[in-house]
């Protein structure tokens, strides 16, 4: 993106309808750490990528706990993540000091959209450049919403934000239609698959991932990591079991398309995407 006479003021329209200070920090959340979330009935895991600014600092903290029955994943400007899962808990606070019961999480994720759209309508303020995925468990069941810069909000099954997020979401609209019947165990090692998809060849190890759970009787709360590479070692090999056995499948595979491709002449074949 490159600067242009509309870009200088969050307020200011462009003639084709556009707000590019608001698209700026959409795309702040786009060059973020990966991070996902997914749903069954009962519980909800986020995951994120651990991204360190060099090896000889620590990463920064990317999930948080908001209530004992809400948490938040953030990918884009950790700052801004921050503040707004602290202005969350104070909501959470003073609702359960008021009503004496748990803040429903739609509820909640209106109120901070309500707050990010405010700074799309002030001069003087700017666009939030993180966006959230909210997991959270109430009487009407688990949601995840994801907040976006805008002000929008939306409900996922399961959803990731972040860069090289696209990955896991092929992976997740693959599996979804499994999550709403899976087990707390089966999330979790979907979660840390859809993690893996966005590390483009680099080894998955539990200190470069965070995850955290909440569900039905479970608070929310983050994964350590010697459970976490417990259970990445565990799918690792039964990948690797089930990796030899499928290969003489894949070789008969093969030699069954190459025999029906001489027989096919290459008229109508499209071209191949480059």
């Amino acid at each position: 993106m490159f600067r242009n006479q509309y870009d200088t003021d969050v307020t200011t329209w462009s003639p084709a309808g556009r707000l590019f200070q608001v698209e700026y920090a959409m795309e702040a959340v786009k060059q973020g750490s990966a991070a996902i979330g997914l749903r069954s009935k009962t519980h909800i895991v986020l995951g994120c990528v651990n991204k360190a600014n060099s090896e000889l600092s620590s990463h920064q903290k990317k999930i948080f706990k908001v209530d004992d029955h809400i948490g938040v994943a953030i990918a884009g400007l950790t700052a801004d993540g921050r503040v707004l899962s602290r202005y969350m808990r104070n909501e959470c606070i003073n609702y359960g000091f008021t009503y004496e019961s748990p803040l429903p999480v739609g509820r909640l994720v209106v109120q901070l959209a309500d707050k990010a759209q405010v700074c799309t309508q002030r001069s003087w303020k700017r666009p939030y450049g993180v966006g959230l995925l909210v997991a959270g468990l109430d009487e009407s069941g688990a949601h995840l919403y994801y907040n976006c810069p805008s002000g929008n909000y939306f409900e996922y099954q399961a959803f990731a934000i972040g860069s090289r997020s696209q990955a896991a979401k092929t992976y997740l609209e693959r599996r979804f239609e499994n999550f709403a019947d899976s087990s707390r165990d089966d999330l979790v090692k979907d979660a840390l698959m859809a993690i893996r998809e966005t590390l483009q060849g680099e080894t998955l190890k539990s200190s470069i991932c965070t995850v955290a759970v909440v569900g039905v009787g479970e608070p929310f709360h983050i994964l350590d990591q010697e459970t976490v590479q417990q259970i990445i070692d565990a799918f690792e090999i039964v990948g690797e079991q089930e990796g030899p056995a499928a290969e003489p499948d894949a070789a008969a595979g093969q030699g069954a398309a190459a025999a029906d491709q001489g027989g096919s002449t290459d008229e109508g074949v499209a071209p191949m995407d480059i």
